[in-house]
């Protein structure tokens, strides 16, 4: 192949997000011999190349006919560090757009929280990404490249990906079950330590179901009734909270995997004791766990994290209910990394 039948490859024509079985066919497709699929799958995935010229066991010929050839990856267009060691790196894709990728690392693992659209369509009131708008879903690729960049910055191996970076992952349902089979197949990242976050869009979380991941589904609930939810979050006028709740049952009778949901805090709104009590008789009756978080402050509303007692009597009722429950303060505050602050705005 000729530089110039490769100059403009369609954006399916990447080579990040292929199993090894398609990176060899692809390779023979170029007349090249089928071991090449896996030195090319070992690169990719192990080693990180960015292009095919960085690739040195490839003949240099080769190399340098299909120097232009999409690779898939993103480049760090900014990156800050908070003092807690988080990372929130923006990335600029391969058109020009700007997403954000957030590193967390602990003593025994790194947790890489990925975007999966550009910007978000949900417009959830306290959260900074849906204030920007949506452009376009991310690619399978796209997303898998966050990991990679991350991993690579760091030095260490990511050991968890959380889908709750910009967009709403089961509105590009497609690219996201392409990205966490090539994360868990490729990456070599077990798919039980991958989660996949949405606040409910009607019959997706069905459709998820059928895959069979053994993934962890992270619903953000938010609010403990219909009224409150249409409040928070604008699209749940379209999906009753019954509703969700009940697609949220049939998902752990077909998959076997318990629902996580996710709680903002939001003090005065929705963290009062009855607000607790309804959560509960919501809750009942099916495998769950509940991680409360205290909210994270963005500048365009006025929105406030409640102080300890709020959140330690809130926690109480839950727990004497015999919900499973947790609280979890979100990494990256400073560096505006944490969960609801999330927009590409670094000029």
């Amino acid at each position: 192949m000729t530089l110039q039948t490769i100059k403009q490859p369609s954006t399916d024509e990447v080579l990040l997000g292929k199993s090894l079985e398609e990176l060899t066919a692809w390779v023979q497709k170029q007349g090249q011999p089928a071991y090449r699929g896996k030195q090319l799958y070992q690169w990719l995935y192990q080693q990180g190349a960015r292009s095919l010229s960085d690739i040195s066991v490839f003949p240099k010929k080769w190399r340098e006919e299909m120097a232009d050839y999409p690779v898939g990856r993103s480049t760090i267009h900014y990156c800050s560090v908070a003092p807690d060691a988080t990372r929130k790196y923006l990335l600029r894709l391969a058109d020009g757009l700007i997403i954000e990728a957030v590193g967390i690392p602990t003593a025994k693992r790194l947790t890489v929280c990925v975007s999966s659209q550009v910007g978000c369509p949900m417009d959830c009131d306290f959260c900074a990404t849906g204030k920007g708008g949506f452009t376009r879903n991310l690619k399978a690729h796209e997303i898998v490249d966050q990991v990679l960049t991350v991993q690579e910055d760091f030095g260490q191996r990511v050991s968890n990906v959380v889908f709750m970076g910009m967009g709403e992952p089961m509105a590009n349902l497609e690219e996201v079950v392409a990205a966490v089979k090539s994360l868990n197949r490729d990456v070599g990242i077990g798919a039980r330590s991958l989660t996949v976050s949405t606040v409910g869009i009607p019959g997706k979380i069905q459709q998820l179901a059928q895959h069979r991941l053994q993934i962890v589904l992270a619903v953000s609930l938010h609010a403990s009734n219909q009224a409150l939810r249409e409040q928070l979050i604008p699209s749940a006028k379209k999906y009753t909270l019954d509703n969700l709740l009940n697609e949220c049952r049939d998902y752990v009778q077909v998959t076997g995997r318990r629902v996580t949901f996710e709680y903002v805090l939001l003090a005065g709104v929705n963290d009062l004791p009855e607000n607790a009590r309804e959560l509960v008789r919501c809750l009942k009756g099916f495998q769950t766990h509940v991680n409360l978080i205290p909210y994270n402050p963005i500048s365009e509303v006025d929105y406030q994290r409640p102080n300890k007692n709020r959140i330690e009597k809130f926690t109480n009722i839950l727990e004497e209910a015999k919900i499973a429950v947790s609280v979890r303060y979100s990494r990256g505050l400073e560096a505006d990394a944490a969960c609801g602050q999330l927009r590409a705005s670094k000029a």
